[in-house]
């Protein structure tokens, strides 16, 4: 799929007119404006550093894959700002000057290392479980946390008939997305079959305390974005969508803390992509 195959007239049309409310617009300025730094950083750690460790010429063939794909979703992001009419540049800088979406990035930032640095040596034990602590972050935390509340969002407008351009474009890419976890999930237990002794109780809790840790933040960055209900959605629902997403994760990985709630408050996500087969 191309973004540009995808018509915006009618997006065009309301974010011009009375249409949208200023809440609304907020959440499309919102999510735009973190997947526009989140998708850069997924595709360069996947080029720069997970392509240089992973050998194995199948998972090479679709690591390049969902690079593509990643170009893709930075491309639906400056598709979106230029039909409209949204500056790039202020979009693309939100990770600095929106505080919910630079906590977000800076905790991926503080929690990852870098793997190219000339020391590194992915031979040793210690050097494994550095690495897989870099895929799970970016598979596990960025595309599998912090992407969802975002999606939620601009595909709730879409079911109101409001940005349904965008809409589409946030349903292709949630199918992208999806594929990506469950290759990363794949990944990151294959690595831990082949190398157990880097999956110690003391990196397990380690891991787990991360996913908390995402799931704290994106619940904040929920209530920033909705602060007051809109949608049918209000920031409390999250919670418990978080929760529940939370769990497939830590599920996934076959981690054993779970969230308080299990249940999934937006059951009309199936009608896109059955988000209890994810991960």
């Amino acid at each position: 799929w191309m973004p540009t195959e995808i018509s915006m007239a009618k997006d065009i049309e309301q974010w011009r007119s009375d249409s949208l409310t200023n809440d609304e617009k907020l959440v499309v300025k919102r999510s735009l404006g973190f997947f526009a730094g989140s998708e850069s950083l997924v595709a360069n750690n996947l080029l720069l550093s997970i392509f240089k460790y992973v050998t194995d010429p199948e998972c090479r063939q679709y690591i390049l894959r969902q690079a593509y794909e990643e170009s893709l979703h930075n491309l639906t992001v400056v598709y979106c700002c230029d039909s409209l009419g949204l500056k790039i540049d202020e979009v693309y800088q939100a990770y600095n000057s929106i505080p919910s979406i630079k906590s977000k990035d800076e905790f991926l930032m503080n929690i990852c290392t870098d793997i190219n640095r000339p020391e590194f040596n992915i031979n040793t034990l210690e050097g494994k479980r550095e690495f897989l602590r870099n895929i799970i972050t970016y598979y596990v935390i960025c595309e599998g946390i912090f992407f969802f509340s975002g999606f939620a969002m601009l595909l709730a407008l879409g079911r109101q008939n409001k940005m349904q351009g965008v809409a589409d474009q946030i349903k292709y890419t949630l199918r992208d997305e999806s594929s990506h976890i469950k290759f990363g999930t794949y990944v990151i237990n294959q690595i831990i079959e082949q190398n157990p002794k880097i999956w110690t109780k003391a990196f397990q809790q380690e891991v787990t305390e991360h996913v908390q840790k995402a799931v704290q933040l994106e619940i904040a960055y929920a209530k920033d974005v909705l602060p007051r209900g809109i949608l049918g959605l209000n920031a409390e629902m999250f919670v418990d969508y978080m929760h529940y997403i939370g769990n497939r994760r830590l599920e996934g990985i076959g981690l054993e803390y779970r969230f308080e709630s299990n249940k999934n408050p937006f059951p009309w996500l199936g009608e896109v992509v059955d988000v209890q087969a994810m991960g």
